[in-house]
């Protein structure tokens, strides 16, 4: 048993060390020092404390789900502020209860913080996914005209609300702005689907062409970074396409 534990350990350093092309040398000490090598890659490529506070985080959430909302709104009820209250708002909307992070959201857009851009974008955001569409381009047409606007997660959520609203050619614009090489891949890949959705064939193949070439190129982290986005570009390269 200890042997296929030892076997396991290796192989998996291994498929990790290819996929996410990381330097020969790796593979070397891998090989040569089954055990230590592969604790040493482990920690070197795949652990960080950034993982290890995820991973304590992500259970605390599974153990018990509710304990981050509770214990904030446990905090807001001793504290009626603003920066307790947008905090429960981004819980509820974490939590994808929407209809809650909205009530918040909106309280929080008063008096001094009326023209909060993080809360508007927020409030934005939860309007979008809570299918109100409408609402989501009204809320984004409050802050679209600060500079923090453009090119943020708000301008994007609003070329998709627009889309869902009808207008197309205003949503092609704002998605098409996030077009940069070597960059967005997430918003780009939304702009090769909305291509393929309104029937710009040549378009969507050109752009999926392109973020696959950068592929071809990218550093290695970059890489390990925006994998899956890349494989789903080449997916609907060969089913879509």
């Amino acid at each position: 048993m200890y042997y296929y534990l030892i076997v396991a350990l290796q192989g998996y350093c291994v498929y990790h060390c290819y996929t996410n092309r990381n330097a020969y040398y790796w593979f070397l000490l891998i090989i040569f020092l089954p055990i230590l090598g592969s604790l040493i890659y482990l920690f070197y490529n795949v652990i960080s404390k950034k993982d290890i506070d995820r991973v304590q985080d992500g259970l605390v959430t599974v153990i018990n789900p509710s304990k981050k909302i509770t214990d904030l709104e446990k905090k807001f009820k001793f504290a009626d502020t603003f920066e307790n209250q947008s905090a429960l708002a981004d819980a509820y909307l974490e939590a994808e209860m929407y209809d809650k992070a909205i009530d918040n959201y909106e309280a929080c857009l008063s008096g001094t913080f009326q023209n909060d851009f993080y809360v508007s974008s927020k409030l934005q955001e939860a309007y979008y996914f809570s299918s109100r569409f409408d609402e989501s381009i009204q809320c984004a047409e409050t802050i679209k005209d600060k500079p923090k606007f453009e090119k943020s997660r708000a301008a994007f959520l609003y070329a998709l609300a627009l889309e869902k609203s009808g207008d197309t050619k205003l949503a092609q614009r704002y998605l098409e702005q996030f077009d940069a090489p070597y960059s967005r891949y997430l918003e780009r890949l939304e702009l090769a689907k909305f291509y393929i959705r309104n029937s710009k064939k040549n378009e969507a193949t050109a752009l999926l062409k392109e973020i696959v070439n950068e592929s071809e190129g990218m550093s290695k982290v970059s890489f390990r970074e925006n994998r899956l986005l890349l494989k789903k570009a080449q997916e609907l390269l060969q089913t879509e396409l």
